[in-house]
C-alpha cells in the first residue's frame, strides 16, 4: 500500500482476525507498519492526536465494543480533518444494513471476512492493488 510508508490503521478487536491481517500482509510483502487499536474510540484519539502518523487508509471491523464502526464513521467521515482518509470495512457482518449505512457515511469499500486464509490473502491482495495504484490527494 505503500504511499511514502504511511501507517496502515487496524481498527479490530479480534486477536485471531488481527493476526490474520498481519500474517496476510507479510506474505504480499505490504511493509507500511500497522496501528492496530481496538475501537473506534481509540482510533479517533489517535487520528485526532497530532503527534500521530496519520494513516494511508483504515481497515474498520464493525463489531467493537465501546464504539463500533459505524459509530466511528458517523464521527470520523465528518471531521473535515479525517473524512478524506480511506476506509475499507472488513468484517464478519453480512447485514444489508450495515452495507448501507457504511456506505451512506462514505466508505471506500466494504469487504467481508472469508473464513479461508487464502480467500482473505486475495481480499488483502485486491486491497494493496487498489490503493497502491488510487491517486490520494495530499
Amino acid at each position: 500500500m505503500k504511499i511514502t510508508n504511511k501507517p496502515i490503521l487496524l481498527v479490530e478487536d479480534d486477536q485471531v482476525d488481527i493476526m490474520t491481517v498481519m500474517r496476510a500482509m507479510k506474505e504480499l510483502r505490504i511493509t507500511n507498519p500497522v496501528v492496530n487499536l481496538e475501537n473506534g474510540e481509540e482510533a479517533l484519539k489517535y487520528l485526532r492526536d497530532p503527534d500521530s502518523a496519520k494513516p494511508c487508509i483504515i481497515l474498520l471491523d464493525l463489531n467493537m465494543p465501546i464504539m463500533n464502526g459505524i459509530e466511528f464513521l458517523q464521527v470520523a467521515k465528518h471531521d473535515a480533518q479525517l473524512k478524506r482518509i480511506p476506509v475499507v470495512v472488513l468484517t464478519t457482518s453480512e447485514e444489508q444494513q450495515d452495507k448501507v449505512n457504511s456506505f451512506d457515511l462514505g466508505v471506500a469499500g466494504y469487504m467481508a471476512k472469508p473464513v479461508d486464509y487464502r480467500r482473505f490473502v486475495e481480499v488483502m491482495r485486491s486491497i494493496d492493488a487498489y490503493w497502491t495504484i488510487s491517486e490520494m490527494p495530499q
